[in-house]
């Protein structure tokens, strides 16, 4: 039986590498495209160590049009797209929202335009909670109403949901998936692969993780003065590897035609939100430490709560988050020990 050939864009990242891994597991071939811009090619030996196959890599960014090009003259056909290449972080975005608008949009235009062209009919789409802004109901389902973004790179997720579907009332044949997950976390249980930001991460947990470690002195927690019972903001976190398989399971419903629309979405959560104070809190029970850490001024762009409601998934899906917080938390702290070598 030939194997169904998947795309992965940005495929050696946190959440790209954990989805290769469940791809392969799962008898896909996968072709891992990424810039290399925040990750190193070394995940592409924990996913071969993982699954004993080693994925056909292409170093390609994809916002450029030549590169592009390049490679779907290599790589003529795929069955499916799981588009995870943007970048992601709140605060940068601020700083810097062309390259968060030139990089996000440009891509998903690209890739697009080659469904168009090639046949490609089957495209998943890493969208975010961060497209309902601060919601006025919790928890979020998706019906919620879609907030003015509160960031540029939430913007860019909310633009390219709208750029699907312009191009979906065209070209009716693409379907598409967007998954709306809330915050991933974790690593994999293996300790092969896991989050590594390059330079000062961006992420919660990464530096709840390296302060521990010792690589950062002390974890800044933005705010304790929010609407929430212990004043710090509140979040969905959900197991890294939950997410990745979430994709699998969207990735096949449409290989078998059971999406009942062109364009179908569904966020990825837990259901149950968290605290920053909270996240701390399981780390220290799981790593049977104390953290450094100091409550500072809040940073600009964070809602207040965001925690999803995931019944669509559970019911529609046929998918549910199945790790805890203290899960997650440990297999982080597992993941940091071993690239640190921290034997402890």
């Amino acid at each position: 039986m030939t194997k169904k050939k998947i795309l992965l864009t940005g495929g050696l990242g946190f959440i790209g590498s954990h989805t290769a891994v469940e791809l392969i597991n799962k008898g896909f071939e996968v072709i891992i495209v990424d810039n290399l811009s925040n990750t190193t090619i070394e995940p592409l030996d924990g996913i071969e160590s993982i699954t004993s196959c080693r994925p056909i890599f292409e170093q390609v960014d994809l916002s450029k049009y030549d590169q592009v090009q390049s490679l779907f003259e290599k790589h003529t056909s795929f069955d499916g797209i799981i588009h995870f290449a943007a970048f992601k972080a709140v605060g940068e975005s601020y700083n810097s929202p062309l390259k968060y608008y030139l990089n996000n949009l440009t891509s998903l235009s690209l890739l697009l335009e080659k469904c168009i062209e090639l046949d490609i009919n089957n495209l998943i789409f890493s969208s975010s909670c961060t497209v309902y802004g601060e919601a006025d109901v919790l928890p979020i389902n998706e019906k919620s109403s879609i907030k003015p973004a509160l960031s540029p790179y939430g913007n860019t997720k909310q633009i390219g949901e709208e750029i699907i579907l312009d191009t979906l009332r065209v070209n009716p044949s693409l379907k598409t998936i967007a998954l709306r997950y809330f915050n991933p976390i974790g690593a994999h249980p293996s300790g092969k692969i896991g989050e590594l930001p390059l330079g000062t991460p961006l992420n919660l947990v990464p530096y709840v993780t390296q302060t521990a470690a010792g690589v950062r002195s002390q974890l800044q927690v933005y705010g304790n003065d929010y609407d929430t019972p212990d004043g710090t903001n509140v979040r969905d976190y959900i197991h890294v590897v939950d997410v990745a398989k979430a994709h699998v399971t969207a990735l096949n419903r449409l290989l078998n035609s059971k999406n009942t629309d062109a364009f179908e979405v569904f966020n990825l959560g837990t259901g149950t939100g968290s605290s920053v104070l909270e996240v701390i809190e399981s780390f220290e029970r799981v790593s049977h430490s104390k953290l450094n850490y100091k409550i500072v001024d809040r940073r600009k762009g964070d809602v207040t709560a965001a925690y999803a409601d995931t019944t669509k998934a559970n019911t529609v899906l046929g998918w549910k988050a199945e790790f805890t917080l203290d899960d997650a938390m440990r297999d982080a702290w597992q993941w940091e020990k071993k690239i640190r070598n921290i034997s402890k």
